[in-house]
């Protein structure tokens, strides 16, 4: 037994030596270790695994690139990581041993675990993940793997995959730029596609792709995991995700592919890119769109009036990125398509769109066409007095819309004064829409609307929220507004339809 622990001790030594400097110039070097496995089951076995310490050579020589984060770290340097992560808030994920069980629980209490495997605590996940990380999950795609991609995507063991999601970790939630700690969003979208959709846990895949990053903690933070530059721009950028959706569609062609929390101006150029050449969405502009629409037309019955009435609702949206314009485009083509109206093309207008500039207006120089077309102008449908740059309060006064949908990203941006105002909505019923990821980022909780905006107000948030107690038996209802009651829906049809395309039509129909 003696002999068969010092054998153990040797051999680990042994492995761990191509990571490890060697102490003092007299030290003997121990042989090579062989190695006849590869890929995925050299890093789930604990005897060969060196996780994120394996070098680049032997990545390449194992089948192991794409499947492990860039960075390559030292022995010492995971160990410090491993202290650190002991004592940091860890979720002990049953994942991590059994995945049959994983799924099944969480299938089965998809209510309570959703709030854990996605928003709000993904967010947090997201954050602290290069001190969280234990084992790698999903693929790596890296500004250092161009021309080699093709080759990569072979390492990843199953055969076949039908819903990939991916991000460059560009704009995580409401967090900002988190690089490659944002696969935490990948990983999570996947457990809902499995627990709400019923695909296939076997034939999903998470994917980073790292281009850099432009967080100067990050890159000053000696655990990260990713690559430390500057994010790539322009042609250098597009070269890199051009390289990986060829590779992926020609590995498997059907594979629905899903962008998710990628910064404004590559969401839209990204998802005009592919759009028409591949089976994709980008889940920020459209799936936020069909699940804000459908709380947009869900609000118009509350209010006790005809779904063609939508063409009349006053809405102010706060935040104009890439989950704001894609609410707009999609809430003025649904207006468009309403039967009887008598207003058409880019004149219909009700909505009033404010940045952290304020109210956005047809004098605002240097607008990004796809603001523009929402930008306030002059006529006789406008709201008097209104100006370029106008608060939102002020906005509020005066228009007194009928919903205020909040996709800012600034936590805490609805307040008692801007709530106070909404109260004087020209609907009986107004609604306020806090759509901002994770918690901290919404714009106001559904304590506030009830308090300020009164009991007949109707509340939906992103991330999840407890019902209010109004008193006298009333309930206030904090509904929650979040893409995962649509996305899942949408891979799903695509994959049973076999589409080739994921259409306007198509979204329109499951926010409706």
């Amino acid at each position: 037994m003696w002999r068969s622990a010092a054998r153990r001790s040797s051999q680990i030594r042994r492995l761990l030596s191509s990571s490890a400097p060697q102490a003092g110039a007299g030290a003997a070097v121990p042989g090579p270790c062989i190695v006849h496995k590869r890929g995925n089951v050299i890093l789930h076995d604990p005897w060969y695994n060196k996780d994120t310490a394996f070098p680049m050579t032997e990545r390449d020589r194992l089948g192991l690139r794409g499947l492990l984060p860039p960075r390559v770290m030292s022995f010492e340097q995971q160990y410090e990581r491993f202290r650190n992560s002991f004592r940091s808030l860890e979720l002990n994920r049953l994942h991590d041993r059994n995945e049959t069980l994983y799924y099944r629980v969480l299938i089965d209490n998809i209510k309570d675990f959703a709030p854990i495997i996605y928003t709000p605590t993904v967010g947090l996940v997201c954050e602290n993940y290069s001190g969280l990380f234990r084992r790698p999950c999903g693929m790596y795609f890296s500004a250092k793997d161009k021309g080699e991609m093709m080759s990569m995507i072979y390492n990843w063991p199953a055969e076949k995959v039908d819903m990939i999601v991916v991000t460059d970790g560009s704009r995580i939630l409401g967090l900002g730029d988190l690089g490659v700690q944002g696969i935490g969003i990948p990983i999570g979208k996947l457990d809902v596609y499995v627990a709400a959709a019923g695909i296939n846990p076997q034939k999903v895949l998470p994917i980073m792709l790292d281009v850099g990053t432009n967080n100067e903690k990050l890159l000053e933070d000696k655990l990260y995991l990713g690559l430390r530059q500057p994010r790539l721009e322009g042609e250098e950028y597009l070269a890199v995700v051009d390289e990986f959706m060829e590779a992926v569609h020609a590995r498997w062609p059907k594979a629905v592919v899903q962008f998710e929390d990628f910064q404004m101006k590559w969401a839209f150029e990204t998802l005009q890119r592919y759009r028409n050449r591949f089976c994709m969405f980008n889940d920020d502009v459209q799936g936020t769109a069909g699940v804000a629409l459908a709380g947009l037309l869900g609000a118009v019955r509350a209010q006790g009036r005809p779904l063609q009435d939508f063409t009349n609702q006053k809405i102010v949206v706060v935040g104009a990125g890439s989950a704001g314009i894609g609410v707009l485009s999609m809430a003025k083509q649904s207006m468009l398509r309403m039967p009887g109206i008598h207003r058409t093309g880019e004149g219909h207008n009700q909505f009033w769109v404010l940045d952290k500039d304020g109210l956005i207006t047809k004098t605002r120089k240097g607008l990004d066409p796809a603001v523009a077309r929402f930008a306030r102008g002059y006529g006789p449908d406008e709201v008097p007095d209104l100006h370029e740059g106008d608060s939102l309060v002020e906005v509020v006064k005066k228009v007194k819309p009928h919903v205020l949908l909040g996709l800012s990203r600034v936590g805490g941006i609805f307040n008692e004064e801007v709530l106070k105002a909404m109260k004087e909505s020209d609907s009986p019923r107004p609604a306020v829409f806090a759509m901002s990821n994770p918690t901290t980022k919404a714009e106001c909780t559904p304590d506030d609307v009830f308090m300020h905006v009164g009991e007949n107000a109707i509340f939906a948030s992103g991330s999840p929220f407890s019902n209010i107690s109004l008193g006298n038996g009333k309930t206030g209802y904090a509904n929650q507004a979040n893409n995962m009651y649509l996305f899942p829906g949408i891979g799903l049809g695509a994959l049973l339809s076999g589409a080739r395309h994921i259409s306007e039509d198509m979204l329109q129909a499951a926010a409706e």
